[in-house]
């Protein structure tokens, strides 16, 4: 084979592979020493030689390799008209998963998908090439019909069962009886198959007992075999770097929600990239932290996807 067909096929297989989570995870392989390893593989029987060094630029030095996706809230009213349409739109912009919110726990615009079985809601999720492994389940359906929720979780086939709110308190001891009960429920969750997760706020940085954030206590109180962190950084406002939480806590997270701010006015979402928050750094710690997919999350303004994928892609 000439020299340039070795190096097509060797992209492809890289390409590929960064973009296969489900290959690494059953390969208990880590993406950047699979690429690393790949790499003198190569070089050993003489392949690289022959290779563009910009291939390898582009992916060993990559700094986000990790799936980037978006949360449906932020399209909540285009996705409960028409799912496949706003899910097809998102694919042509690069995303490549969506995490859902129960249709039946959020209701509102999320009610004309209450209808579909999980199994049906998932078939038309990945009919448009779009993964979903993820999906926000209220603190409220989660205690009144757990199982129930549980069942409908695995007939989509997910992975990650989020809890979106829920632990804020207004006393220690309130917070230990809600962390205590969430842990049960993950317990629970694990039993099914999947891995129960929690889904912060800034309010559990703006509340401290004991002089420590809440969001701290909260992890003391979590029991991390059972449940795992979801980190959203909107704390970013109050000076508070997701990184400093993925370095201290390693393998405590399985994803992370993404909101960048205005310098000038820090109630202002806009594009990742081009406000407070350093995301080299951010995405620099993702693999210690154990965060698994990165979710877009631009709540107030969904105009900022386009921007936010495009700044990701060129890290």
């Amino acid at each position: 084979m000439e020299p340039t067909r070795h190096a097509s096929v060797v992209y492809v297989i890289l390409v590929q592979t960064h973009h296969d989570n489900t290959y690494l995870k059953q390969n208990k392989m880590k993406r950047r020493q699979f690429l690393t390893q790949g790499a003198m593989t190569m070089a050993s029987v003489g392949i690289l030689s022959h290779m563009p060094t910009s291939i390898f630029a582009a992916t060993i030095n990559k700094l986000v390799t990790i799936p980037i996706g978006f949360q449906s809230y932020v399209l909540r009213e285009n996705i409960g008209k028409d799912l496949t349409g706003t899910l097809n739109k998102m694919v042509g912009m690069g995303y490549e998963y969506v995490e859902m919110c129960s249709p039946k726990g959020y209701m509102g615009p999320f009610e004309p998908l209450a209808k579909y079985s999980g199994k049906e809601l998932m078939q038309q999720i990945t009919d448009t090439g779009m993964k979903c492994n993820s999906s926000h389940f209220t603190w409220d359906e989660m205690n009144a019909n757990l199982d129930e929720r549980i069942e409908f979780a695995n007939a989509m086939g997910l992975e990650h069962f989020v809890a979106s709110a829920g632990l804020h308190s207004e006393s220690l001891d309130e917070l230990k009886e809600k962390c205590a009960k969430m842990n049960a429920m993950g317990e629970k969750i694990k039993k099914a198959g999947m891995v129960a997760g929690f889904h912060n706020h800034v309010a559990e940085f703006e509340t401290k007992f004991d002089g420590k954030y809440e969001y701290d206590v909260i992890l003391e109180l979590l029991d991390p075999e059972v449940v795992k962190m979801q980190y959203q950084t909107q704390p970013i406002t109050l000076g508070v770097q997701g990184s400093t939480y993925f370095n201290k806590f390693p393998g405590r997270f399985i994803s992370t929600h993404m909101q960048d701010y205005d310098p000038k006015d820090t109630t202002k979402e806009i594009a990742l990239g081009q406000g407070i928050a350093d995301w080299k750094n951010f995405f620099a710690a993702t693999e210690k932290a154990g965060v698994q997919v990165a979710y877009v999350e631009m709540e107030s303004n969904p105009g900022t996807l386009k921007d936010s994928i495009a700044y990701l892609k060129s890290l």
